[in-house]
């Protein structure tokens, strides 16, 4: 990894090549912007927090209607046996992602406190094909599992 101080010879090189070689990998941080960093630190932490406590509520309100509603007389067997699997797959998913905004904002506070702060790309793209990926296997799931 290159350090700031380093230059690259990009004169001859393409125009791709240049945009590239002139962005900058961390983002300095004046020491008199760390504390509005750290709150927008946390309030970004605090947002991932709402989102996987959402998440959470609705896997347990899934799990629990099954029996309520069997308990109830209602006669939904389509419903019942679909809604705990996706309900179960909710609360793991928002537990995971509460570990994951955990790091993020453990990783994020460091990078601040060493005065320089750097973009995720890899983690964003990261949630979004997992979250793309478990909402695809949940509606094949819902899809192709037999009705009783």
């Amino acid at each position: 990894m290159r350090s700031g101080a380093e230059k690259i010879d990009i004169r001859h090189s393409g125009a791709f090549a240049r945009a590239v070689a002139e962005r900058q990998l961390h983002r300095q941080i004046p020491s008199e912007d760390r504390a509005s960093e750290h709150l927008a630190n946390e309030r970004t932490f605090l947002a991932w927090v709402r989102t996987t406590i959402a998440l959470i509520s609705l896997g347990f309100v899934l799990a629990r209607i099954g029996p309520w509603l069997s308990e109830s007389g209602t006669h939904a067997p389509h419903l019942i046996t679909k809604a705990w699997p996706v309900g179960m797959g909710l609360v793991i998913f928002g537990a995971l992602l509460t570990m994951l905004a955990a790091w993020r904002y453990d990783a994020v506070n460091r990078a601040i406190e060493a005065g320089l702060v750097k973009t995720d790309r890899a983690l964003v793209w990261s949630v979004t094909v997992a979250i793309t990926l478990v909402s695809g296997v949940l509606i094949l799931y819902m899809l192709l599992a037999p009705e009783k």
